[in-house]
């Protein structure tokens, strides 16, 4: 290793480097003449510079940019904005010609609406704070663009997000009315006019001309363009996503929405209103006149990474043609800005609620009809997550005699276990006749697979009215319950420091209990089954799929559910509990075998009629086995 010395020439070279720049800055520091010449040269060229900026600012710079100061423009800097944009030069004259904004605010709303093209700049909702305490914003930086594309009678296509309007604020007994007004002259313009209520987040929107009849050129379509980015509110911005979708209302009351998993476009007609909603807030457009007669609408997916902390969820884009009435606009419409919460969108009496996804067909009536009120009814004097156990308890009781039909059904199958094994022994040689004798013995004993089956199928809808009901309820947003922070969201108890697919950063607790509850009781009842499952040559072997789902089931639990809800988590916990509880109860104090061997031997001495389906299943079975033994003969010729 070389060692390390004291470079005395290095040194002696730097100072010396050092000292001639020191000397050259001095000799070549200018004499006090050369200062005052400098700072007055200094002076002039700014003083241009400001000249040749304000000249530039008073007149059109580019097709997307019509901004004006606020000084007087002389004959020829008129004429120039004539010539480039028409009529609508006279805005451009205006002390409002400015990007300055207007703030109001009601009990709900903190709103900022900009001069430039007239629209909401900035809306805050003041009663709700995102996940890490931050104000929930519905529009904000630039993510949400406005603007009515039309024609003029002198051939110019124009774009009302590229002039700017002439705001005022004035009252309406209790309402706050803002005018945004794009004028052409003192009398003549467009006006946007936003009145705004207390304690509602509805606002009234519309859109209206006046003495621009001449102005507009009718015969060229105008078209209202609609754009917003939706910013994320929640932890899990994968399961924010999930929940995050275009709906729109079409045709009278049908609801169709757009894909949420990837990017999607849509024209439908006739819409009513459409919705860009962000999971539990959403920004609303209502056609209250008459429908929108066709929209193109377009929703692109801005989640490429759920390990990259994105700001935004989804773009949505509408583009919708706007109706000319004796040559003006006139289009009253809404705009909701608030909770996707059903209670407060019910209220408006236009269909908004089914914006919320409560899932299709009965399983959307289940929640409408029953667990909603229930839950509404439950939280009202009780804490959520107790209101979350107690409707458990309840929806448990009520499907009770099913669990008692499925183990009944299964007690009757174990007791025929014997005789059924003896006779595909009796008839191995002869599947179609032991399959006909199985079925003569089930049905004279009055037990089959089936009935222990199809009551186990009237608890799906159940199951998936409460997996989309916990997801899209608001009122669980932000409620804790035990170590559970939010119930709409997961209950992390342990952060992990690297993202694992499919699981997520982080360790949530009730999947956990939730999964081990789903093991316990699936040990019991599938365990039930392997006892009773026959094996059928040529058939799969079901013991060993009941097996595998002992404990595929609990893993896939503890997996898809870790970013879910941990409501969702906490009652399939509690429902798996209760179930495992009545099992025992209905194991040990109600079913006795004896008694069910016994009822099974005075059935089997009954006639038993056979229904239409029995009947010609027997049939079929019988031509079958017919066509077999001839097939059989037919050979040996």
């Amino acid at each position: 290793m070389e060692e390390k010395k004291f470079d005395v020439k290095s040194i002696i070279g730097f100072v010396l480097i050092f000292g001639i720049l020191l000397y050259i800055m001095y000799q070549n520091q200018p004499s006090p003449e050369e200062l005052e010449a400098q700072k007055l040269a200094e002076q002039e060229q700014v003083e241009a510079e400001k000249a040749d900026s304000k000249q530039n600012e008073s007149l059109v710079t580019t097709s997307s940019d019509y901004t004006t100061n606020t000084q007087v423009l002389d004959s020829t800097q008129k004429v120039a904005l004539q010539n480039k944009v028409g009529s609508f030069a006279y805005a451009l004259t205006l002390p409002s010609a400015t990007n300055d904004q207007t703030t109001v605010e009601t009990d709900v709303f903190e709103l900022k609406f900009n001069n430039k093209g007239g629209h909401l700049a900035e809306v805050k909702l003041r009663n709700f704070v995102d996940y890490d305490s931050v104000p929930i914003y519905m529009v904000k930086d630039d993510n949400s663009a406005f603007n009515i594309k039309f024609g003029t009678s002198d051939n110019r296509t124009l774009n009302t997000q590229d002039f700017p309007f002439e705001p005022s604020v004035s009252q309406s007994g209790e309402n706050t009315v803002v005018s945004m007004k794009l004028k052409v002259s003192e009398t003549a313009f467009l006006e946007y006019r936003y009145e705004l209520k207390p304690d509602d987040y509805m606002i009234d929107f519309s859109i209206k001309s006046q003495g621009l009849s001449g102005v507009f050129n009718t015969s060229q379509p105008i078209e209202l363009d609609w754009k917003q980015k939706s910013i994320r509110h929640s932890k899990s911005i994968s399961y924010e996503n999930r929940y995050t979708r275009l709906t729109y209302m079409y045709d009278d009351g049908k609801v169709d929405k757009l894909s949420q998993a990837s990017d999607d476009d849509e024209i439908a007609d006739d819409v009513e209103w459409l919705s860009y909603r962000q999971h539990f807030f959403s920004s609303i457009l209502v056609a209250n006149n008459s429908p929108f007669k066709k929209v193109e609408l377009t929703s692109l997916d801005l989640v490429e990474d759920e390990e990259i902390d994105t700001l935004y969820t989804k773009l949505y884009t509408s583009k919708m043609p706007l109706a000319f009435n004796g040559g003006e606009i006139s289009e009253n419409l809404g705009l909701y800005y608030g909770p996707t919460d059903n209670a407060t969108l019910k209220d408006y009496d236009k269909g908004l609620e089914e914006s919320i996804p409560f899932g299709w067909g009965i399983f959307g009536w289940i929640n409408k009809v029953l667990f909603i009120p229930l839950f509404g009814f439950l939280s009202g004097f009780l804490p959520y997550g107790f209101a979350i156990i107690v409707m458990t308890i309840l929806v448990k009781i009520v499907l009770s005699f099913v669990q008692y039909k499925q183990f009944l059904s299964q007690a009757k199958m174990k007791i025929l276990k014997p005789e059924l094994d003896a006779v595909r022994e009796k008839y191995k040689d002869n599947k179609l006749k032991a399959q006909q004798e199985t079925m003569a013995i089930q049905s004279r004993a009055g037990a089959s697979p089936l009935s222990g089956c199809l009551p186990g199928l009237m608890q799906i809808p159940v199951f998936y009215a409460l997996f989309m009901f916990f997801p899209t309820a608001f009122e669980l947003r932000q409620k804790g319950f035990l170590w559970a922070d939010d119930l709409s969201s997961y209950d992390s108890i342990y952060d992990i420091p690297f993202h694992i697919p499919l699981y997520g950063d982080h360790v949530a607790l009730f999947p956990i209990l939730a999964a081990i509850a789903i093991f316990f009781y699936m040990k019991m009842t599938t365990g039930q089954q392997m006892a009773t499952q026959p094996t059928q040559e040529g058939m799969p072997d079901m013991a060993k799929m009941m097996k595998y789902m002992i404990y595929f089931s609990p893993i896939l639990m503890l997996v898809f559910f870790n970013n879910y809800a941990s409501g969702l988590s906490l009652y399939y916990f509690i429902s798996n509990l209760i179930s495992i509880g009545i099992m025992l109860v209905i194991k040990n104090y109600i079913i006795d075998e004896d008694k069910v061997l016994a009822k099974i031997e005075v059935n089997k001495k009954k006639p038993k009629k056979q229904n239409k389906f029995q009947k010609k299943m027997a049939e079929m079975m019988e031509q079958a086995e017919a066509q077999k033994q001839a097939q059989q003969k037919g050979k040996k010729k």
